[in-house]
Protein backbone atom coordinates (compact mmCIF):
# COMPACT_ATOMS: atom_id res chain seq x y z
CA UNK A 1 0.00 0.00 0.00
CA UNK A 2 1.10 3.30 -0.99
CA UNK A 3 1.11 6.11 1.82
CA UNK A 4 -0.70 8.93 0.67
CA UNK A 5 0.42 12.86 0.41
CA UNK A 6 -1.05 15.50 2.86
CA UNK A 7 -2.71 17.09 -0.63
CA UNK A 8 -4.04 13.59 -1.48
CA UNK A 9 -5.45 13.13 1.88
CA UNK A 10 -7.04 17.29 1.55
CA UNK A 11 -8.34 16.32 -1.43
CA UNK A 12 -10.34 13.09 -0.79
CA UNK A 13 -11.74 15.75 2.45
CA UNK A 14 -13.03 18.40 0.03
CA UNK A 15 -14.95 15.38 -2.49
CA UNK A 16 -16.54 14.24 1.12
CA UNK A 17 -17.43 18.01 2.37
CA UNK A 18 -18.81 18.20 -1.69
CA UNK A 19 -21.08 14.84 -1.77
CA UNK A 20 -22.10 16.45 1.93
CA UNK A 21 -23.17 20.01 1.06
CA UNK A 22 -24.91 17.96 -1.76
CA UNK A 23 -27.65 16.80 0.94
CA UNK A 24 -28.41 19.57 2.52
CA UNK A 25 -32.05 19.86 1.90
CA UNK A 26 -33.50 23.42 1.60
CA UNK A 27 -35.66 22.92 4.76
CA UNK A 28 -32.39 22.45 6.59
CA UNK A 29 -30.83 25.28 6.86
CA UNK A 30 -32.11 26.72 9.63
CA UNK A 31 -30.90 23.83 11.55
CA UNK A 32 -28.85 24.16 14.51
CA UNK A 33 -25.19 22.95 14.41
CA UNK A 34 -22.65 22.06 17.22
CA UNK A 35 -20.60 25.60 15.94
CA UNK A 36 -21.76 28.05 18.06
CA UNK A 37 -24.60 30.59 16.60
CA UNK A 38 -23.91 29.03 12.91
CA UNK A 39 -27.08 27.33 11.46
CA UNK A 40 -26.75 24.78 8.66
CA UNK A 41 -26.71 27.78 5.79
CA UNK A 42 -24.45 29.57 7.69
CA UNK A 43 -22.33 26.59 8.04
CA UNK A 44 -22.33 25.42 4.84
CA UNK A 45 -21.78 28.87 3.34
CA UNK A 46 -18.28 28.96 5.44
CA UNK A 47 -17.56 25.86 3.88
CA UNK A 48 -18.15 27.01 0.49
CA UNK A 49 -16.12 29.85 0.52
CA UNK A 50 -12.81 28.03 2.41
CA UNK A 51 -11.74 26.40 0.27
CA UNK A 52 -11.41 29.87 -1.94
CA UNK A 53 -9.31 31.39 0.97
CA UNK A 54 -7.26 28.80 1.69
CA UNK A 55 -6.13 29.39 -2.23
CA UNK A 56 -5.72 32.95 -1.44
CA UNK A 57 -3.22 32.13 1.44
CA UNK A 58 -1.51 29.29 -0.61
CA UNK A 59 -0.71 32.06 -3.14
CA UNK A 60 0.49 34.18 -0.60
CA UNK A 61 -2.93 36.58 -0.30
CA UNK A 62 -3.58 38.62 2.49
CA UNK A 63 -7.06 36.72 3.76
CA UNK A 64 -9.86 38.15 6.14
CA UNK A 65 -11.51 35.46 8.37
CA UNK A 66 -13.92 37.24 9.68
CA UNK A 67 -15.29 39.15 6.90
CA UNK A 68 -19.00 38.31 6.34
CA UNK A 69 -19.44 35.29 4.50
CA UNK A 70 -21.74 35.11 1.35
CA UNK A 71 -24.96 33.09 0.24
CA UNK A 72 -24.57 31.11 -2.84
CA UNK A 73 -27.79 29.86 -4.48
CA UNK A 74 -25.84 26.71 -5.80
CA UNK A 75 -23.39 26.23 -2.46
CA UNK A 76 -22.12 22.68 -4.55
CA UNK A 77 -20.89 24.55 -7.68
CA UNK A 78 -19.22 27.44 -5.91
CA UNK A 79 -17.71 24.49 -3.51
CA UNK A 80 -16.65 22.63 -6.76
CA UNK A 81 -15.18 26.03 -7.95
CA UNK A 82 -13.44 27.33 -5.12
CA UNK A 83 -11.75 23.58 -4.42
CA UNK A 84 -10.85 23.39 -7.98
CA UNK A 85 -8.91 26.57 -7.35
CA UNK A 86 -7.37 25.27 -3.64
CA UNK A 87 -6.38 22.22 -6.09
CA UNK A 88 -4.58 24.42 -8.78
CA UNK A 89 -3.08 26.61 -6.00
CA UNK A 90 -1.28 23.61 -4.38
CA UNK A 91 -0.13 21.78 -7.80
CA UNK A 92 1.50 24.75 -8.51
CA UNK A 93 2.94 25.81 -4.73
CA UNK A 94 2.63 22.53 -2.65
CA UNK A 95 4.90 23.76 -0.29
CA UNK A 96 3.21 27.18 0.42
CA UNK A 97 1.72 27.86 3.55
CA UNK A 98 -0.61 27.42 5.40
CA UNK A 99 -0.32 23.74 4.16
CA UNK A 100 -2.75 20.95 3.15
CA UNK A 101 -2.66 20.01 7.02
CA UNK A 102 -4.53 22.79 7.98
CA UNK A 103 -6.73 22.92 5.30
CA UNK A 104 -7.50 19.40 6.69
CA UNK A 105 -8.72 20.40 9.93
CA UNK A 106 -10.69 23.19 9.07
CA UNK A 107 -12.20 20.56 6.65
CA UNK A 108 -12.64 17.45 9.37
CA UNK A 109 -14.12 19.95 11.76
CA UNK A 110 -16.64 21.24 9.75
CA UNK A 111 -17.33 17.95 7.99
CA UNK A 112 -18.12 16.84 11.66
CA UNK A 113 -20.34 19.63 12.12
CA UNK A 114 -22.45 19.35 9.18
CA UNK A 115 -22.93 15.71 9.17
CA UNK A 116 -23.95 15.87 13.09
CA UNK A 117 -25.96 18.81 11.99
CA UNK A 118 -27.47 16.16 9.82
CA UNK A 119 -27.80 13.14 11.38
CA UNK A 120 -25.22 11.85 9.34
CA UNK A 121 -22.33 9.25 10.44
CA UNK A 122 -18.84 10.13 9.93
CA UNK A 123 -17.35 6.48 10.73
CA UNK A 124 -17.64 5.73 6.86
CA UNK A 125 -15.71 8.75 5.95
CA UNK A 126 -11.66 8.62 5.20
CA UNK A 127 -10.40 8.60 9.12
CA UNK A 128 -6.77 9.71 7.46
CA UNK A 129 -8.35 13.49 6.46
CA UNK A 130 -9.37 13.93 10.14
CA UNK A 131 -6.66 12.39 11.68
CA UNK A 132 -4.13 14.46 9.88
CA UNK A 133 -6.36 17.73 10.91
CA UNK A 134 -6.28 16.72 14.59
CA UNK A 135 -2.63 15.99 14.53
CA UNK A 136 -2.01 19.59 12.92
CA UNK A 137 -4.15 21.04 15.81
CA UNK A 138 -2.47 18.62 18.76
CA UNK A 139 0.85 19.90 17.06
CA UNK A 140 -0.53 23.98 16.77
CA UNK A 141 -2.81 24.63 19.17
CA UNK A 142 -2.18 25.62 22.82
CA UNK A 143 -4.84 27.15 25.55
CA UNK A 144 -3.73 30.33 24.82
CA UNK A 145 -4.19 30.65 20.95
CA UNK A 146 -7.55 28.76 20.59
CA UNK A 147 -9.99 31.32 20.97
CA UNK A 148 -11.97 32.84 19.60
CA UNK A 149 -12.34 30.01 16.62
CA UNK A 150 -12.29 27.43 19.28
CA UNK A 151 -13.14 26.24 22.83
CA UNK A 152 -11.49 24.38 24.93
CA UNK A 153 -10.46 20.45 24.29
CA UNK A 154 -13.52 18.51 25.44
CA UNK A 155 -13.28 14.82 26.02
CA UNK A 156 -14.20 12.24 23.05
CA UNK A 157 -16.24 9.48 23.96
CA UNK A 158 -14.89 5.82 24.19
CA UNK A 159 -14.40 4.85 20.62
CA UNK A 160 -15.16 7.92 18.96
CA UNK A 161 -13.60 8.15 15.23
CA UNK A 162 -11.19 10.37 13.87
CA UNK A 163 -13.87 13.42 12.95
CA UNK A 164 -15.64 13.28 16.65
CA UNK A 165 -11.99 13.05 17.97
CA UNK A 166 -10.93 16.06 16.20
CA UNK A 167 -14.20 17.63 17.22
CA UNK A 168 -13.79 17.11 20.43
CA UNK A 169 -10.04 19.17 20.81
CA UNK A 170 -11.44 21.61 18.98
CA UNK A 171 -13.75 22.50 21.45
CA UNK A 172 -17.17 20.42 20.20
CA UNK A 173 -19.77 18.74 22.55
CA UNK A 174 -19.34 15.44 20.64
Amino acid sequence: MTERSSIDILHTGLDQVETLIATVAPDDGDRSTPCPEWSVRDLVDHLVLAPQKFARMTRGEDVDWSAPTPHEDDPVAAFRAHADELRAALAESPDAPPGPDWQCAEVAVHTWDLATALDWPTADLDPEVAERGLAFMRASLTDDNRAPAFQPEQPAPDGADAYARAAAFAGRKV
